[in-house]
């Protein structure tokens, strides 16, 4: 999560959390926010997959290796002019009681939402306004997003039996692998890219490897 917040603050992105999970023992179980700015989700497509840290933990005192994985799944906000049909009694609406930092209000008013689309099992919270309202209406908006990049999916997959696609760079496959022990490396496994500077990369620097996805996979394809 730091990485990408801090790729999206180098550029002069906005950035708003919508939703944070946090894991039963220790980090981050799964967080969901936008990013808004030029090019915003042409760069970050290039980002869906699944990443693979290899590190001494911090949470382990024999001071072990460990390897852990993060999924990355990106959809654009879809304008308002598209129309998503999202039928009322398709949706399960739950609401519950905010985690994390925002005073008093948010340990004590049911103001978190969060939606289920039964048809696809599509889950979407949000805690991060202090309105109900103002938290489903957001977490519509994703739903909506999320709806639409499955279609869109759908049909390209559609596509791809008919026609014979060869390329298989989709959601689920490890994209790249950030090794801090027993040496230092980050090496996107799509492109070759490597860089030894692990510290720049997870401080967001990763241009280089969004730059050439873009490259082999959008631009010259």
């Amino acid at each position: 999560m730091r990485m990408y917040l801090r790729w999206s603050e180098r550029r002069g992105f906005k950035v708003e959390i919508i939703d944070l999970q946090l894991g039963e023992e220790a980090g981050i179980k799964d967080v969901t926010f936008m990013v808004e700015g030029k090019y915003a989700y042409g760069y970050l497509k290039s980002e869906v997959g699944v990443h693979r840290l290899i590190r001494i933990s911090p949470f382990d005192a024999n001071r072990r290796r460990h390897t852990s994985f993060a999924a990355v799944y990106v959809c654009p906000e879809i304008e308002e002019d598209i129309q998503i049909d999202i039928k009322e009694d398709e949706l399960r609406v739950d609401t519950f009681r905010a985690s994390g930092a925002g005073g008093q209000h948010v340990n004590k008013v049911s103001s978190a939402v969060r939606i289920v689309h039964i048809p696809t099992g599509i889950t979407v919270s949000c805690q991060s306004e202090r309105s109900q309202h103002r938290n489903k209406e957001i977490a519509m908006r994703i739903l909506k997003s999320r709806l639409y990049d499955l279609l869109k999916k759908q049909k390209e997959e559609k596509i791809k039996s008919i026609t014979g696609d060869k390329k298989d760079i989709s959601w689920g496959n490890q994209i790249r692998s950030y090794v801090l022990h027993p040496y230092r490396l980050v090496k996107d496994h799509r492109t070759g890219v490597e860089v030894y500077n692990v510290d720049e990369v997870l401080d967001g620097d990763i241009d280089v490897f969004i730059k050439a996805y873009l490259k082999k996979f959008i631009l010259i394809s």
